[in-house]
């Protein structure tokens, strides 16, 4: 089923990059309705999955990646219809692309142990998920910003000048998402923390629990994520770091977040692999 959403955000990146490269209205709205017709072809995944499993899929690494990419194109949607700015979906859609690739080339399987049922686990997985979407989003704004930045400081207003948003827009943008992502992120993993306290009890059954520790990879590097995002936060309001830092430290986190979704979670993580 996750080939069906692939093939729709394909479609709808290719009109992007069309409409980034012509800026012709008709195609930039054409882009729109695709992206739209893909998200709901996505929803449509989603919620067949949910019933399926009878909870939101995420506690298999190859869903929780197609259930990031949905909410990701959900916030890319909600910021584009709210701005009316279409720019960033040529910067976006390659991201959706490519990590949708990963479930339609390999499903997995829903991991439906007792454990995992409950509303903690599934509100701190889907706080982490909307987290990393915005650091995405946080991401890919911080390198259009230094796309542009480079552009006018060689007095060349040309190809990204004439497309993108003002710097200061696009750094007023990138500070919006670390903080809304930074809110779910601290959400996520304090609710984790509570649900991983009463999943104790299930540790004779289920030996991945009682691993569960900070020298747990994915653990440990959610806690170095927060720790990025947090001096983020702090050194935008407190030091000044606009601009340029922000959009540096925007890709750095989210490249931390990456290698929780692909590397850790298919390659070295023994325990909490859920």
């Amino acid at each position: 089923m996750n080939t069906v959403p692939l093939v729709l955000y394909a479609v709808a990146l290719v009109a992007y990059l069309w409409h980034f490269a012509r800026r012709q209205p008709t195609v930039g709205r054409t882009a729109t309705t695709l992206l739209v017709a893909a998200v709901l072809g996505h929803t449509f995944v989603v919620g067949m999955q949910t019933m399926e499993a009878g909870h939101v899929p995420v506690t298999d690494a190859s869903s929780a990646i197609s259930t990031f990419v949905w909410l990701l194109a959900l916030s890319y949607l909600y910021i584009e219809m709210t701005t009316d700015e279409r720019a960033m979906g040529a910067f976006i859609l390659p991201l959706l692309v490519l990590l949708q690739l990963i479930p339609a080339l390999d499903p997995g399987v829903e991991d439906r142990a007792e454990v995992l049922q409950g509303p903690l686990f599934g509100l701190h997985v889907s706080s982490l998920l909307f987290a990393y979407a915005s650091f995405a989003l946080a991401c890919v704004i911080g390198i259009t910003y230094v796309l542009l930045f480079k552009e006018i400081k060689a007095k060349h207003l040309g190809f990204f000048y004439a497309r993108l948003p003002s710097l200061q827009v696009l750094d007023t943008m990138n500070q919006r998402a670390i903080v809304f992502g930074w809110i779910f992120l601290t959400v996520g993993m304090v609710v984790g923390t509570i649900w991983a306290s009463q999943a104790r009890a299930y540790a004779a059954a289920d030996p991945r629990v009682q691993a569960m520790s900070l020298q747990d990879p994915k653990i440990f590097v959610a806690i170095v994520c927060w720790a990025v995002y947090s001096f983020e936060a702090f050194a935008a309001r407190r030091l000044g770091w606009g601009g340029r830092r922000a959009a540096y430290l925007s890709a750095l986190g989210f490249a931390i977040v990456l290698l929780n979704f692909v590397p850790i979670s298919y390659f070295l993580t023994t325990s909490h692999d859920f």
